[in-house]
């Protein structure tokens, strides 16, 4: 690994773990001998990057104005880029604009040339957006019903054109190029349920937490998901609107 490159993940890495690392775990995440980990760290501080701690004790990076905060590797800054525009293509609106203002401040602290590089990436990577049904609800209320996990209360009319009302645990929203759905566990049929977003007329809060199970659900959706799944053949669809 070339040294500027080294420095580079040296500094990600204080950033990304638990608080002092150790210096056996920093020479072993970069490859390089502890005595080669002992002369990058006083590289770096001589360099103006504020580093505590020492040898046998672990190090702890202190932010510094004068130090940039975040630094990428070119193909880092096209998969950056790449995901954050591909969301025109298959999220809302308010989803889409949100990632290209974090994607903005993320360039704007870049090198020179990592900024010619995250623009050129755009330039190629750029794709009108899907024509996705448009929601009638607030998403913002499904998202925060995802995080904070609570229930909803949702009137939903399927594929069939029967409307029903439901109460759903909701737990993840997934975007494709033809659809935004909601996966749910839904409690008047007791499984798991993919929900077309633009098919849900009117969503409330149902006045109950279902904390600290989100994780747990997910997990059990995707394991049975693939449990389901012939050896060879694509993984089954959810049920969706029954």
């Amino acid at each position: 690994m070339a040294r500027p490159d080294r420095l580079m993940r040296l500094i990600d890495l204080m950033r990304r773990l638990p608080a002092p690392v150790t210096a056996d775990r920093l020479a072993a995440e970069t490859g390089i001998s502890q005595r080669q980990l002992y002369r990058d760290i006083a590289t770096l501080r001589a360099g103006g990057a504020l580093i505590d701690g020492e040898a046998g004790v672990g190090y702890t990076l202190t932010e510094d104005p004068a130090l940039p905060p975040q630094s990428f590797s070119r193909l880092e800054i096209e998969a950056l880029v790449m995901a954050v525009t591909g969301l025109r293509s298959i999220a809302d609106t308010e989803l889409a604009e949100a990632g290209e203002a974090a994607l903005s401040r993320i360039i704007a602290t870049l090198t020179e040339e990592q900024n010619r590089q995250a623009m050129h990436v755009i330039l190629r990577s750029f794709r009108p957006a899907a024509n996705l049904p448009a929601p009638g609800i607030d998403l913002n209320l499904l998202r925060r019903a995802c995080w904070e996990e609570f229930s909803l209360r949702i009137t939903y009319r399927d594929l069939k054109d029967q409307v029903s009302e439901r109460e759903i645990w909701p737990l993840a929203l997934s975007y494709s190029e033809h659809a935004m759905l909601l996966l749910s566990h839904c409690k008047l049929r007791g499984d798991f349920r993919l929900f077309h977003v633009s098919r849900i007329s009117q969503a409330e809060p149902g006045g109950h937490s279902f904390r600290p199970n989100r994780v747990r659900l997910v997990r059990e959706y995707i394991a049975k998901r693939s449990g389901e799944a012939a050896p060879g053949a694509a993984c089954p669809r959810t049920p969706e609107d029954i």
